[in-house]
């Protein structure tokens, strides 16, 4: 490997294999990790560490840690740890089947903050002491400045606060990331808190690379090892449907003067959907949009292609290979016009609303009042997290929701008559999108969300249901504001789970 990666000379003794890195880890620690949705990871040493939990179990001892990271991350991270047993407490979003396996086994203590709050809850000690930060880098600067890699999350956090700090330099990480990044010194906990000075997507408003005390670096490894790739299907007929509802609307809102013609900057969730509303973007006549989001998908990076968005801003990646090898080959086109940035500035709930961001998010179901449920599989069993739908939807200028109106092919509705655990309230929901149609929720009581939800979103097979569990509520409820009859309400989920049609 190439030694110029390491340029701070000072730091070159303390290169060292995986093996060796992983043993500054002790049971009990807190370790840092960076890394987001699969991009911007370490390969090796959670793989070192985790060889070293599956042996100390075999021998019947234990070597368990507490993981914070920026959200989801690789298998090398969450399934390596999880599957040796070696995770007791996780932070925040988690996407790895193992691991959540081991969440709803009760075996792992798992925290499901607001992504925007967790950098200031570490700065406030919240957490306790990090232990240990072990980050990816694209390079070691002369000065033991650090060049992020390809995503961001929480690693300023880490870097800042942790007693030691474990550096993987990728060579499979591009040096021209040099210069996309945008890391913002100027946060402070509260009463020392400042406005900050991002007025456009655009704006840069800090530096390129991370500050770090080379006195707490012990342990530099080498690696040569590719990100974590997020396949996706093509868009189906029920994303394209929804896709074109969504675009619909925002021509409307566009054409009465509510958003301006270029629309205002643009967050969405990661998955087919998403990229099935970006894919139907890319046929708009809309050009020169901005992005304000977290994660660059493959429909991101075809909307730079052909103008239609000038810039995107995020903390991460999720592509898929071919999209991958895509950035690399055109990493000088994109380095002028994608940001990556921590994520107590890409899901700042101050920034968020200054910008008047249109966010886009998935769900699990919403009910017909339209109070959403993001992470719950029957109220209790975890799926995979808030993530950072919460800091867009409740200031986002336009909180959309958007999914498929039935599930389990068909056996299950997506609109339910009471959500079995509430992630968003009605408070902050303002549109639902299915393939049925769109229902537009801003202005309107109670009942009158839950006819247009149900008449609009949900499936043909599901409204008479709908209906008439609504009907007999408005006769039989203690209140006529929000009519329920909560037993039965409750029992619309149960029967799924007696017919065997959701996992326990």
């Amino acid at each position: 490997m190439n030694e110029s990666r390491i340029q701070a000379s000072h730091l070159r003794d303390r290169i060292m294999s995986a093996d060796r890195a992983a043993s500054f880890i002790e049971s009990g620690m807190t370790v840092g990790m960076s890394g987001f949705t699969g991009t911007g990871h370490p390969k090796v040493v959670p793989l070192a560490l985790a060889e070293r939990m599956a042996a100390a179990r075999a021998r019947g001892e234990r070597l368990r840690i507490r993981v914070l990271t920026g959200a989801s991350t690789a298998p090398e991270i969450d399934g390596a740890l999880a599957r040796a047993g070696g995770i007791e407490f996780r932070l925040p979003y988690q996407s790895d089947p193992i691991l959540r396996d081991e969440i709803n086994a009760g075996n792992v203590d798992y925290v499901d903050p607001h992504l925007s709050h967790v950098g200031q809850q570490t700065s406030a000690g919240v957490y306790g002491p990090i232990d240990v930060a072990l980050v990816e880098a694209t390079g070691i600067l002369p000065d033991g400045q650090l060049i992020p890699s390809s995503s961001v999350g929480n690693n300023k956090s880490w870097i800042d606060h942790a007693q030691k700090i474990i550096v993987e330099v990728n060579h499979w990480q591009p040096m021209a990331l040099h210069g996309m990044h945008d890391i913002y010194y100027g946060m402070a906990l509260p009463p020392n808190r400042k406005p900050i000075p991002l007025v456009s997507p655009d704006d840069r408003i800090g530096e390129a690379t991370f500050r770090c005390d080379s006195n707490k670096i012990v342990a530099i490894v080498e690696t040569d090892a590719p990100d974590f790739s997020s396949p996706l299907s093509a868009p189906d007929e029920t994303s394209k449907r929804i896709a074109a509802h969504v675009l619909d609307f925002l021509d409307r809102e566009a054409a009465s003067g509510r958003i301006p013609k270029q629309l205002l900057p643009l967050q969405s969730g990661v998955g087919n959907i998403a990229n099935a509303v970006l894919a139907g973007l890319g046929e708009s006549h809309y050009r020169n949009l901005a992005a304000y989001t977290e994660v660059i998908q493959d429909g991101i990076l075809d909307l730079l292609d052909t103008g239609v968005l000038r810039m995107a801003s995020a903390t991460g990646f999720a592509l898929s290979d071919r999209a991958m090898r895509r950035f690399h080959e055109r990493i000088d086109f994109y380095r002028k016009r994608i940001i990556l940035r921590p994520l107590e500035i890409t899901n700042h709930p101050e920034i968020i609303r200054r910008l008047g961001c249109i966010a886009m998010n998935g769900l699990i179901e919403a009910d017909i009042y339209a109070n959403v449920n993001s992470t719950h599989v029957m109220g209790s069993r975890m799926q995979n997290g808030i993530g950072g739908s919460g800091d867009f939807t409740r200031n986002a200028y336009i909180s959309m929701f958007l999914t498929p109106s039935t599930a389990k092919g068909n056996k299950i509705s997506c609109i339910v008559p009471m959500v079995s655990h509430v992630d968003h309230t009605e408070h902050d929901v303002a549109v639902i999108v299915t393939e049925q149609g769109l229902a537009d929720l801003r202005g309107l009581s109670p009942k009158e969300r839950a006819r247009k939800i149900i008449a609009e979103c949900a499936h043909p097979d599901y409204r008479p249901l709908l209906t008439d569990y609504f009907e007999r509520a408005r006769k039989g409820s203690y209140g006529e504001h929000t009519p329920h009859l909560l037993s039965e309400a409750l029992g619309w989920h149960r029967r799924f789970v007696e017919a065997g049609m959701m996992k326990m």
